[in-house]
């Protein structure tokens, strides 16, 4: 005979009171603060004191690790140098212009000085003089009355301003040469790799 199904246990439900008096779980810095876990907490002069104690440390470790001035570390017997072997391969056209009309003109106030220094010198040591009464002498004899005078084709004036002209020139002149000069190189460069260089180690 099939047995009745039983009937669902029932359950009891328990009043745990009203909701604000339930408890709350704990949080974790309660927890925390509870279990000891965390450290106690170290005073500002204690952490001074630590810093500067592991700067100090620090400072000693780096002292004792630095060579002494002055002292090269000597290669090895029978050691090669190290090479290295690099190509030039591009030249910055601004550059060569700026480094190229720089020297340029340091080059014209150069020869602009020089001159002037020289036929100072010339001026204050006579030659002139001698030129013009060696000319009278020859070419007229001893009449006297001759009227060349030599600083009126190379005189101070007459060369200053000439090797000023000139020292402008070549200013532009050079200035342009070096800057069509690195453009040719890079597009050569672009075609053929450029200049292959070699360099050692110094052995000392």
């Amino acid at each position: 005979m099939l047995r009745p199904p039983s009937p669902p246990p029932t359950r009891t439900l328990r009043s745990e009171g009203p909701v604000s008096e339930r408890t709350a779980p704990p949080s974790r810095d309660t927890a925390r603060r509870t279990s000891g876990d965390e450290p106690p907490r170290r005073s500002l002069t204690e952490r001074l004191q630590s810093t500067l104690s592991n700067a100090a440390e620090e400072h000693r470790a780096n002292a004792s690790a630095e060579e002494p001035k002055g002292s090269r570390t000597r290669r090895q017997a029978g050691r090669q140098p190290r090479r290295a072997r690099l190509r030039l391969t591009r030249i910055d056209p601004w550059s060569v212009m700026k480094t190229s009309f720089l020297l340029s003109v340091a080059f014209g106030v150069v020869t602009f000085v020089a001159i002037f220094m020289v036929w100072s010198v010339l001026g204050a040591a006579g030659v002139w003089d001698s030129i013009n009464s060696a000319v009278a002498s020859i070419v007229e004899g001893d009449s006297g009355n001759s009227t060349f005078d030599v600083t009126d084709y190379v005189g101070m004036s007459r060369v200053l301003g000439f090797t000023l002209l000139v020292s402008v020139i070549d200013v532009i002149l050079l200035t342009a040469l070096a800057t069509l000069t690195a453009f040719l190189y890079n597009l050569a460069a672009a075609l053929l790799g450029g200049i292959e260089v070699t360099l050692a180690e110094d052995e000392k």
